[in-house]
């Protein structure tokens, strides 16, 4: 008999390489790119009834690169184009300070859920780099991985039972779960 997981709820999203084009550090909200299937995924989860979120580990604040304010307006801009995201959760800091909220730790997921007031195991947390799928699993929540060409391949062969082609295929097996379930490791092939 299969363990089964609840019905999902919510789908967070990571930001750069996931939902936009990744510039290292960008202040500019007019250098946004949405990846190909990005508002698609965001809209499709919206029109399934899911909640959704942004969890985005943006270490240039912490680092004196970019300010809060220039973060604010690129996920603005972000915003704009993916047609509108329930919650945005960033961790602003460096990579050395310990937080608990930096991917791979759980606390952006953990707090974009209370936000969204979901249970963790409601969520699906998308994402391009093994730091997703772990924040995702530390917080109780499942990871799917969609792969770029920034991904380790080691990353896409640890993770090959909670692999999706892309951030859309993504969204259609959280769609999936929602409407009853996917019972334990069985993630997309």
């Amino acid at each position: 008999m299969s363990s089964r997981r609840p019905p999902v709820r919510a789908v967070l999203f990571d930001r750069d390489g996931t939902l936009v084009v990744d510039v290292p550090y960008n202040g500019d909200p007019d250098r946004v790119r949405l990846l190909p299937g990005a508002a698609e995924a965001v809209g499709l989860a919206c029109r399934a009834g899911l909640a959704t979120a942004v969890v985005s580990n943006q270490s240039a604040i912490g680092r004196g690169l970019l300010t809060d304010e220039q973060v604010r307006r690129v996920n603005a801009r972000a915003d704009e184009l993916l047609g509108g995201v329930d919650v945005w959760a960033v961790c602003p800091h460096a990579p050395d300070t310990g937080c608990a909220c930096r991917k791979p730790r759980p606390g952006l997921v953990l707090a974009a859920a209370a936000r969204l007031g979901v249970a963790p195991a409601e969520c699906v947390v998308v994402g391009d780099i093994a730091a997703d799928v772990l924040a995702a699993r530390a917080a109780g929540a499942r990871g799917l991985l969609v792969p770029n060409a920034a991904t380790v391949p080691a990353e896409v062969k640890r993770f090959a039972d909670d692999c999706a082609p892309d951030v859309l295929g993504a969204v259609r097996l959280a769609v999936a779960s929602a409407r009853g379930g996917v019972p334990e490791g069985r993630g997309p092939r």
